[in-house]
């Protein structure tokens, strides 16, 4: 095979296509050029991309297109070739170095079960999906540095500071279990981004409550409906709004409700079914709710549990402040100026108390002692007298 190109003739020769022989082609337009091997296989006419002139040297090209050129000799099509090294490269990659999306996944799906509804309750990738991924998704694991996770989060910083602090504590968790995992990340670099952002002076605003001297007139005023019904049921048990919206009623046996341990808040596996005593006024709900649909004590016109934007509406158009959840605290700041004892008023709120060791030896959930309060709490709601004697005898310090 005789070569027909010099490193000097290329230099000189004017732009357009320079034949070397042997196929070896550069196409060349001013200072810059492509080589290509132009080759025949099975009859079908195909042009192979060596690289870029002048970083691949003419010398370069040659040994390159003559490697090529035996695998040819051998019958084996050379694009074919390298296309299937390409993808078993990109494979290996993507086994050792994943981006940080895939890695996002794997994490996932690694600690789903410990999430409460498979992570889908607590929206667990939510931020990740809207804040992170468009930006560093499809980074590899092994480049993303600390300016990269800084640039991502710095928008959001400081106007939505809670979600931001969320992204970056999901991002150091993800890096850090890819980390043991056995991938080539380091979740320092998410704390060290907390460096570049700077320090925020965000001030935390706590749920609205309603004042406790004001429920009983909500508590009159609230309407009728299962929405109406199901915001009393939870001014009245003080219990949450994922408890109160689905409740059903073969929960209810007598004047007890056993909250499911899967509306309970808490991680997976560390949560368990929860008792609620049901005042007199809650157990009428409950009879009247038995109207709205089988088996769904607050079920709406639609047949569907009511939501927390649906609660909310209702709320909105009292023009009450107060948002459901706030009644957990009305609840338990009636309790500390009433003298309820710490342990009854947390439990009251399904609350653990005490740490794991304690728990495990103090197992009662206080139900005996809880059953008053609610009940003097229902008296003080819907316009009785509280039995206070009573209630201090039952479950106070004293």
């Amino acid at each position: 095979m005789k070569s027909k190109l010099t490193a000097v003739a290329i230099k000189a020769a004017p732009d357009g296509k320079l034949q070397d022989g042997g196929g070896l082609v550069l196409i060349k337009a001013g200072p810059v050029g492509k080589w290509v091997f132009r080759y025949s296989h099975l009859g079908k006419r195909r042009e192979m991309g060596l690289g870029n002139w002048p970083t691949v040297t003419l010398s370069e090209a040659r040994k390159v297109r003559d490697s090529w050129a035996a695998e040819l000799a051998a019958g084996r099509d050379p694009i074919t070739i390298r296309n299937t090294q390409r993808a078993a490269d990109v494979a290996a990659r993507d086994k050792t170095d994943p981006t940080f999306q895939e890695l996002t996944e794997t994490v996932f799906i690694a600690k789903r079960d410990s999430l409460r509804g498979g992570g889908e309750r607590g929206r667990w990738l939510s931020p990740l999906k809207v804040n992170v991924f468009p930006v560093i998704g499809r980074k590899r694991v092994s480049d993303i540095t600390r300016f990269d996770i800084a640039e991502n989060l710095r928008p959001i910083w400081r106007t939505k500071h809670p979600t931001a602090a969320k992204c970056q504590q999901r991002i150091r968790l993800i890096l850090r279990e890819g980390k043991l995992m056995g991938y080539h990340c380091d979740p320092f670099e998410a704390d060290a981004a907390l460096r570049i952002l700077g320090d925020v002076r965000h001030q935390v605003s706590p749920i609205v409550s309603t004042p406790w001297q004001e429920i009983p007139a909500l508590y009159a005023r609230l309407g009728e409906g299962a929405v109406a019904d199901c915001l009393r049921f939870m001014i009245l048990t003080a219990m949450r709004t994922e408890a109160c919206a689905g409740a059903r009623g073969d929960e209810i046996a007598g004047d007890v409700w056993t909250v499911p341990a899967d509306r309970m808040k808490g991680s997976e596996g560390s949560v368990k079914d929860f008792r609620v005593p049901l005042s007199t006024a809650a157990q009428a709900l409950v009879s009247r709710a038995s109207k709205y649909a089988e088996g769904m004590l607050f079920a709406t016109y639609t047949g569907k549990r009511p939501t927390s934007t649906g609660l909310i509406k209702r709320l909105n158009g009292l023009r009450e402040a107060g948002r459901p959840h706030g009644f957990r605290t009305t609840f338990r700041t009636w309790c500390q100026d009433h003298d309820i004892s710490w342990d009854v008023a947390e439990t009251s709120l399904g609350h653990a108390i005490g740490n794991q060791i304690e728990r495990s030896y103090a197992r009662s959930d206080l139900l005996e002692r809880r059953r008053p309060v609610l009940q003097s709490w229902s008296d003080y709601v819907t316009g009785k007298a509280a039995t206070v004697t009573q209630l201090r005898g039952a479950a106070s310090d004293r």
